[in-house]
């Protein structure tokens, strides 16, 4: 764990006299819903420790990565749907709106090199608000206008998004001619698209976005980044020969996120359609899914093994994430989807305890990469994200139907502006101002407890 500073070491004291009964390890019972609200809490707070708060006139912006932004409002947001601990909504609320740049689509004049899966990341953070019913800034963009600003950038031939010279449709990875992956067309783009257009589909309950979100999962079938027959899912196309439209044959690695993001994807659909077809896409990406990376010698642990093993995913710190937001997924799709559920829930158990395991290195809960045999050494931002989104995952189990993602027809909240991302506003949208008592956020607490808990904090840390 990394202490900064006065601030930093006032909230380490504050948290161990609060939860004094979780330094020494990360215990979990995963059918007891106050130990599984305990671990998320530690685990939370540790990947929260990484996050330079509020501090900034650019919130939610993380120098090495931009994505892992909206990858850690994600973690923040299932946090606190599954246990209803505000403590991080503040840092949420404003990063969250603040990246999305004055267009409102998550293309700010910040963010240099941006992939399409990267700004579709930042789409699916701000779904995923209104879905759970994050309340709005109280100016600026509602969390429906960023998502639809996104879809609008990513259909559009000005935002570099779907095309068709490539591959006879699809999005390319990345947006701009010299970077390296810009004539390859990947699942995770493609996917988090459809997930995305599906998703507003079943939000808006309008069936534009259904359809775009049927025709990126045909078109994916087409070029075999899914494979209808086997249900893998692979990583890439590019343009090339072997395969069909112009396309090169797949390139076959294989990641957890690049199936969670078609299984998300065709779950809201059925939810939207009831229509069988997307059911049976659902449930057989699902299985795929299990049998591919909820290995037995694993102990039926979700695993990255493309990189695990090597500790590949540690070094590049993107692949740390991937198992942290499938599991998410699959908990979202089993309440968009309710008799998923017994399917998933046990597999999602399994997880969790293993990475409870991972996460008491150091005698700090820090959380590891690998989610079996115990903690790896590998501490990192990205391993306590993951960690949190298993502890808000395994929630499952505690959350009724009240807490089923919604929609405008049950109580989502529909204000935006479609034309968001297009170039033709229908009326500003600026954003909100970052004011002082933004930057302080949830720091507040600090400021309150400082001179009062240094000395403690000094004396917990000193060597016996």
């Amino acid at each position: 764990m990394r202490f900064k500073g006065a601030g930093h070491m006032a909230i380490v004291a504050l948290r161990i006299l609060l939860f004094t009964n979780q330094v020494l390890a990360l215990n979990l019972d995963v059918n007891n819903q106050q130990s599984i609200k305990d671990a998320g809490s530690t685990a939370a707070y540790n990947m929260m420790t990484w996050y330079k708060e509020n501090g900034t006139d650019n919130p939610g912006f993380i120098s090495r990565s931009w994505w892992t932004g909206a990858a850690l409002f994600l973690a923040c947001l299932n946090y606190w749907h599954a246990t209803n601990d505000t403590t991080y909504n503040d840092e949420v609320s404003i990063g969250l709106q603040h990246q999305g740049g004055s267009g409102g689509d998550y293309m700010p004049s910040w963010a240099v090199g941006i992939g399409n899966d990267d700004q579709m990341f930042w789409g699916l953070a701000a779904i995923t608000a209104a879905e759970y019913k994050f309340p709005n800034r109280p100016s600026g963009d509602t969390w429906l206008t960023l998502a639809e600003g996104v879809f609008n950038d990513q259909i559009s031939p000005e935002g570099k998004g779907w095309e068709t010279t490539i591959c006879g449709g699809g999005l390319r990875w990345q947006k701009e001619i010299w970077q390296s992956g810009y004539t390859m067309k990947n699942a995770v783009s493609n996917g988090g698209f459809f997930m995305l257009a599906a998703r507003l589909a079943w939000y808006t309950q309008k069936n534009n976005y259904a359809t775009w979100a049927a025709k990126v999962y045909d078109w994916s079938t087409t070029v075999n980044l899914v494979n209808n027959k086997t249900w893998a899912v692979a990583d890439s196309v590019r343009a090339g020969s072997g395969g069909p439209n112009g396309c090169s044959l797949p390139d076959h690695t294989e990641w957890t996120y690049n199936y969670g993001t078609y299984i998300s994807g065709a779950g809201y659909m059925y939810a939207y359609t009831n229509d069988t077809k997307w059911l049976n896409i659902t449930n057989n990406l699902v299985d795929s899914l299990f049998t591919t990376f909820f290995l037995p010698q694993h102990g039926g642990v979700i695993t990255d093994w493309e990189c695990e093993a090597s500790d590949e995913c540690y070094k590049d710190a993107n692949g740390p994430l991937f198992k942290g937001l499938t599991v998410s997924w699959l908990a979202d799709v089993a309440l968009i989807v309710p008799f998923l559920r017994e399917k998933i829930l046990p597999k999602l158990q399994v997880s969790a305890q293993g990475a409870a395991n991972s996460c008491t290195g150091n005698n700090q809960n820090l959380c590891g990469n690998r989610w079996y045999g115990g903690y790896d050494g590998q501490n990192s931002m990205e391993n306590a994200m993951s960690g949190s989104q298993i502890m808000s995952a395994v929630m499952l189990q505690f959350l009724g139907t009240s807490s089923k993602p919604v929609s405008t027809a049950t109580g989502g909240n529909g204000t935006s502006d479609p034309s968001a991302g297009t170039g033709e506003r229908s009326g500003p949208a600026p954003l909100s101002p970052i004011t002082t008592a933004d930057r302080a956020g949830a720091g507040i607490l600090t400021v309150l407890f400082v001179a009062l808990m240094l000395g403690g904090v000094v004396f917990l840390f000193m060597d016996p």
